[in-house]
């Protein structure tokens, strides 16, 4: 008799969704999927006579059988039966080594062709350009590169040498059947597709319901998740909706119950369809070996023989079941193929020139030359954009939120290509840049700054893994951090946590300060590198920032007063074009947009703090190393 839930099982059929996105089989499908295979065609070898080795020695057990019960213990032959025992424990250690050794090989095989994946899909994600990763949700990056990547293992080690094996094993099988006798062959073989086919029915129904299961099961979690998590919970008493609540838990959960019921009814079901139709074929052997047997004459039929039969019989079982599977395992394999393709295959619309070049960009000066960008067809986000940043000089960029500051600044690294015009660096096209000496040479502090999950010393040598110490606390100190690394008790080897955590808004980005300072950069960008922040934490970063921002061309965007101050010059942009130009002073006489933008977003302020003077509030006095500053916000972007 077959194990239980061999026969038919929830993975036995393809769901709507498989069905209705079936990868297309083509030769250059096949052949791109047997590339990554070809590499190891020799340990392939292996694996392929393995199994069929393995084939022939699992019929020896039940052509031993037959000797056993025919020579041994009918002809009470004992030292016969010794011989045939141990003959049966020798092939059973055989096959076991030679199974084991197989199985070691094929995991083998698929491991190294992981590795060959994920080492391809990493090096091609790394330099996919930055729109693919705004565009691309990361659960699904994530996915790519180890779940459908992992998944090949499961194809290599299972499907593949599955069918093989599982054909190998149908093929010696039926060899033996007809060579012991090929009237029972027949009525075997007979047999053994009507006693698969009405597992599978009941399967597929069990499939169904598990799948109905699941989406109730679903529903319930989601309806706890959201009415008992700590947000949830405090809605739920703020609108006194418990009983509400409660009646809608009560139903869902009353679905679950049922359908679990049904599920369960149905698993029951489908292991008494397959324990019963398991048991017919022995039934059914005896039967026609009988008549055989007894109304015919032996006709060279023994006893033994009858039982080797039903033993090869039991033996196809598995294999004939997965072979009639070979659809569905097939399809969901092309389909894990046709992902990951789908990932490779995806263009890197940012790379550099063949004949890219490296020109010498010391005092360099950035210039944009009408420039028109859209993140997408017919949505203009940059139109007609034109200004230059004098070599050495820092440019602030002011505007409402959604106006285009931060796609600007994301030009000059390339992060995006223009649609027309130009971004040029000392005259030359940064598109004609080789894209790393471009990259090496800018230098980006952002509003959200970013720590990879380590200590704070792996972070800063990111900048440049050569660096010594004294180049590390000399950044450091210029960006005003090091006095509070050395007060940590692990200092520089302190873990930042996921994301920089276990470090405050400021501390990170005085971190983030220093590792820039570390590169340093010939052009600097500041994308709001100060929002957000109290004012002592604002005043420590702009001391940091001032020594690198010293003899470097800079773009900042501003949403301080502070930094707009400070500026050489001001750049108002405002639905994607650049609008006024000018000094703090000359714009607030002369502008527009940026007197409405200073009137609207700072005069509150200012009135506010004139009362605060007027009437101070009982506080303890500033530090002495406090220097009081404005910190008047613009709409953040």
């Amino acid at each position: 008799m077959p194990p239980r839930g061999m026969l038919g099982g929830p993975r036995s059929f393809l769901t709507k969704e498989e069905k209705e996105n079936m990868p297309k089989v083509t030769k250059e499908l096949l052949a791109r999927i047997l590339s990554y295979l070809k590499p190891y065609g020799l340990q392939f070898a292996f694996v392929f006579f393995a199994i069929l080795i393995s084939s022939v020695l699992g019929l020896l057990p039940s052509l031993l059988t037959k000797r056993i019960v025919d020579e041994a213990l009918l002809g009470k032959d004992f030292e016969m039966l010794i011989e045939l025992l141990i003959y049966s424990l020798i092939t059973v250690i055989l096959s076991q080594i030679i199974q084991v050794t197989q199985n070691y090989v094929n995991t083998w095989i698929s491991q190294k062709i992981i590795y060959d994946m994920k080492n391809q899909m990493y090096n091609h994600l790394q330099y996919m350009s930055h729109s693919f990763f705004t565009n691309e949700r990361q659960g699904d990056i994530i996915t790519r590169m180890n779940s459908d990547i992992g998944g090949v293992g499961s194809v290599i080690t299972s499907t593949l040498t599955s069918v093989v094996g599982d054909a190998c094993v149908v093929i010696t099988t039926l060899v033996a059947l007809f060579s012991l006798n090929w009237k029972l062959a027949i009525v075997g073989i007979v047999i053994v597709p009507l006693l698969i086919l009405p597992t599978r029915m009941v399967g597929k129904k069990r499939w169904s319901l598990l799948q109905k299961a699941q989406e109730k099961h679903d529903a319930l979690n989601q309806h706890i998740n959201e009415t008992l998590s700590v947000s949830g919970s405090m809605l739920v008493k703020f609108f006194t909706k418990e009983k509400d609540e409660y009646k809608k838990f009560e139903s869902v959960n009353n679905d679950v119950v049922k359908i679990s019921l049904k599920e369960h009814w149905a698993g029951n079901m489908f292991f008494v369809v397959l324990g019963m139709f398991g048991q017919i074929a022995p039934l059914c052997i005896y039967l026609a070996g009988g008549i055989i047997i007894i109304k015919n004459g032996s006709m060279g039929l023994t006893v033994g023989g009858i039982t080797a039969i039903i033993a090869l019989l039991n033996r196809l079982y598995h294999p004939v079941r997965n072979l009639l599977n070979i659809q569905v395992s097939f399809v969901r394999s092309l389909a894990l193929f046709t992902r990951i393709f789908d990932y490779y295959d995806r263009e890197n619309d940012i790379v550099s020139k063949p004949d890219a070049i490296k020109p010498d960009i010391d005092g360099a000066d950035i210039e944009f030359c009408k420039v028109d960008f859209s993140y997408e067809k017919n949505v203009p986000i940059l139109k007609d954009v034109s200004f230059k940043v004098p070599s050495g000089s820092m440019y602030a960029i002011v505007g409402a939120s959604g106006a285009g500051k931060s796609t600007i600044i994301g030009l000059i690294p390339r992060l995006y290509d223009v649609l027309d015009g130009a971004v040029k660096i000392n005259g030359v096209d940064v598109r004609d840049f080789d894209l790393e000496y471009l990259r090496k040479n800018i230098g980006v502090v952002t509003q959200d700054t970013y720590l990879f999950n380590g200590t704070i010393m792996q972070n800063l040598l990111y900048a440049k893994s050569d660096a010594t110490y004294e180049e590390i606390e000399a950044v450091c100190k210029a960006a005003n951090i090091h006095e509070f690394i050395v007060s940590l008790p692990d200092k520089y080897d302190t873990l930042v946590g996921n994301r920089g955590l276990k470090l405050s808004g400021g501390e990170k980005q005085r971190i983030s300060i220093a590792r820039v300072m570390l590169k340093d950069p010939k052009i600097l960008i500041l994308d709001e590198a100060t929002s957000a922040l109290d004012s002592i934490s604002e005043n420590l970063i702009q001391e940091a920032l001032e020594p690198l921002m010293k003899g470097r061309t800079s773009i900042v965007i501003a949403h301080r007063l502070s930094t707009v101050l400070a500026a050489d010059k001001i750049l108002v942009i405002d639905k994607g074009a650049i609008v006024e130009e000018g000094t703090h002073d000359s714009l607030l006489v002369d502008g527009t947009v940026y007197k409405k933008l200073y009137e609207t977003q700072f005069k509150k302020v200012l009135e506010h703090n004139r009362q605060v003077i007027e009437k101070p509030l009982d506080m303890p006095p500033f530090p002495k190393h406090f220097k009081p500053m404005h910190n008047f916000d613009f709409e953040e972007e």
